[in-house]
């Protein structure tokens, strides 16, 4: 059976180290679709809003703009004449907030998707700053930002926190208390207050649609003179030196904007001001002016679109709906005069613009031992010399070849690729529906992929109840994986070459799920994730077993009893292993961030006892899947094609008129489509 072979840049050989030594490693993970992002920053003039100008690089993932008043960032840009604006960046492996410049004559031009050639991007903070997707600003020479750099030493508990760095000495305080967790910094017209969305002492309970925070103000010079002023409400600004807007979900269910008049010694005064039959959030102001920029979904749209609301007359003024239709715009940003909006959205020109299609995107490594790289897919695993990568798409099983071809072996539904350590060129995998009951038809098989392209397959269970999650033994003679045969989801042992039919073992038995499992190369244990702590929770730890069912120990649990420690590996000298899990909690507000099935989840490392827990990335969106490779990959992008597409399926709940029996909560569950 011959297969269909698709030729890319992905040239998996260049990316290996010929010098690495046995200790350099590498993890590839994955970001349902996040490599096929194509964020840039737009803008347009309110009076004159068609056609819109891109003010960032049509490259990068760009998102998350402010315009500074002049006079506080003219004297970082190289041309004191250019416009400026802030924005967060993911480049270089690594995020960034930057400081861009638009001539006056550009955004006069407002020629359609150009970028000036007079603008300068300078990067604010050091390399590697972990700087995450949240509204940066500047007053004098003070950037205020959220960062994820410190942790909060509670598992669970997110790290985001506001910051401020001074841009000609470098020093850097932190503004928000510890213990707290503070997202989307605002700071007031005279720069003398920052409002903040803050959790507080507690804010997220760990589910998909739980944020809960309130708004807090202090000192923008040292973070002092905390307090609350509005109980339940997120992203604000400010309308003046003395009342902020906010938004959260109304008592009838319409997320709305509101304004809080602040008081020194009683309750601020809170008003509704967007009326119900439409959604808005993410409000931008300009002090002095009683418009705001919202980003509205109105149940006629399946997308989110940015208008003007006149607070007094209650008229919204609809702009991006007449430019961009059928894309998505996120969290508006106005100019200090109030002539300009901005914006992000996807770029709309097929995708990565003249870089392509990141087939594996490099992402900075805290170890300087692994190279980190998220890969175009889910599922991945490497073959035992590290030369490829097998991985699943959905639908279709893929193969990524050292002559740089990526070949799809398999055109169906699969998931969770594992390779044979012994027989060469055989991959295991599951072959049927996600996410399944325990008795839904899943089935495991392996591929024989040849050298000159042609495969086979062979089924190796029965069938008849959800089989998944593979990994064969070091000598290539076993197959641990899950099954639901029993009413429950355990895990089993087989022959790796003939399958259940020649010999099986029972390895877990329980009334919970045991599943994702991995077998250790030196063969002593076997990695898994369960939620036999309290099944169907929906929480997950970590657990060992030796594969003769003794020894079983929990290994690493993302919060006492709670939280999920999924999708272990171990590192090629079993020495640690790699996960993805909340315990890192949620690390912006996830309404400003709709591009994921569950906004938190990083990868993790640990040692295989569970000490020296390391988090290695750091977003506001889900990654997972992560595998771990014997050989050291040089951190530099792989490009591929360019992508089709760059479409995002809003918050679900947006998608559906709310009513009274609504109970308003402050989180979303997204996704990408």
């Amino acid at each position: 059976m011959a297969y269909q072979s698709t030729a890319t840049a992905f040239a998996v050989l260049s990316l290996i180290a010929a010098a690495a030594t046995a200790a350099e490693t590498s993890i590839i993970f994955s970001t349902f679709r996040r490599s096929r992002y194509a964020f840039d920053i737009f803008s347009v003039r309110i009076n004159d809003p068609v056609p819109e100008l891109r003010l960032t690089d049509g490259r990068s993932v760009n998102y998350n703009g402010h315009f500074p008043s002049p006079s506080a960032a003219l004297s970082l840009l190289p041309a004191p004449h250019l416009l400026p604006f802030l924005y967060v960046s993911e480049r270089n492996g690594s995020f960034n907030i930057f400081l861009g410049g638009a001539s006056e004559e550009s955004l006069r031009m407002r020629s359609a998707l150009q970028v000036d050639h007079e603008s300068a991007h300078v990067p604010l903070l050091p390399t590697m700053q972990v700087s995450m997707k949240d509204r940066p600003s500047i007053a004098g020479n003070q950037l205020v930002y959220v960062s994820t750099r410190e942790d909060s030493g509670e598992p669970r508990k997110s790290w985001a926190a506001v910051y401020s760095t001074d841009l000609k000495t470098g020093e850097t305080v932190r503004l928000t208390p510890t213990g707290i967790a503070d997202f989307s910094p605002a700071l007031s017209p005279s720069g003398e207050w920052t409002a903040v969305a803050s959790s507080g002492e507690g804010g997220w309970a760990g589910e998909v649609d739980d944020l809960r925070t309130g708004i807090y103000v202090f000192k923008s010079m040292d973070g002092s003179g905390r307090r609350l002023v509005v109980e339940h409400g997120g992203w604000p600004v400010w309308a003046d030196e003395s009342s902020i807007y906010f938004h959260r979900p109304s008592e009838d269910g319409w997320w709305s904007v509101f304004r809080a008049s602040l008081r020194v010694d009683s309750p601020a005064v809170i008003e509704r001001l967007t009326p119900p039959g439409l959604h808005a959030f993410t409000p931008a102001a300009v002090s002095g002016s009683h418009f705001i920029a919202v980003a509205t979904r109105r149940p006629a749209s399946e997308f989110r679109h940015i208008e003007l609301f006149d607070t007094r007359s209650k008229v919204f003024v609809e702009i991006t709906v007449k430019i961009s239709p059928y894309t998505h715009h996120y969290n508006p940003f106005l100019s200090p005069d109030g002539n300009l909006l901005g914006y992000h959205r996807c770029r709309g020109d097929g995708g990565k613009s003249n870089n392509g299609l990141l087939l594996l995107e490099n992402r900075h490594s805290p170890v300087s031992d692994i190279s980190l790289f998220r890969v175009d897919g889910r599922f991945p695993s490497f073959s035992p010399d590290g030369n490829q990568i097998a991985y699943v798409d959905f639908p279709g099983l893929y193969i990524a070849n050292r002559e740089g071809a990526r070949s799809q072996i398999f055109p169906g539904t699969a998931f969770s690729t594992a390779w044979d350590p012994k027989r060469k060129g055989v991959i295991y995998t599951s072959i049927g529906p996600l996410f399944a009951e325990e008795l839904t038809k899943v089935d495991i098989v392996s591929f024989q992929v040849q050298d000159n392209g042609s495969w086979s397959i062979k089924k190796l269970t029965k069938g008849g109840e959800n089989n998944a999650f593979p990994s064969p033994s070091p000598d290539g003679k076993r197959v641990v994986f899950r099954s639901g045969r029993s009413g429950h989801k355990n895990l089993y042992i087989m022959d790796a070459v003939e399958g259940e039919g020649a010999s099986l073992v029972r390895l877990t038995e329980g009334n919970w799920t045991d599943t994702m499992c991995n077998w250790s190369p030196d063969g002593e244990w076997i990695a898994f994730a369960s939620d036999r702590d309290e099944p169907g929770s929906g929480s997950f730890a970590i657990y060992f077993v030796h594969p003769d069912g003794t020894g079983l120990k929990k290994v690493f649990e993302s919060g006492p009893h709670a939280g999920r420690a999924n999708h272990p590996w171990f590192s090629p000298d079993s020495k640690r292993i790699v996960f993805t899990s909340d315990h890192a909690a949620v690390s912006a507000e996830p309404i400003g961030n709709p591009h994921h099935y569950q906004p938190y989840g990083d990868i993790f490392v640990a040692d295989v006892d569970g000490s020296h827990v390391t988090r290695m990335t750091h977003s506001s969106y889900e990654d997972g899947t992560p595998t771990w490779g014997p050989n050291f990959m040089t951190p530099n992008d792989v490009v591929g094609p360019p992508i089709s597409s760059c479409v995002f399926e809003d918050c679900h709940f947006l998608a559906q008129s709310p009513n009274q029996s609504v109970t308003p909560t402050m989180g979303i569950r997204c996704g990408i489509r």
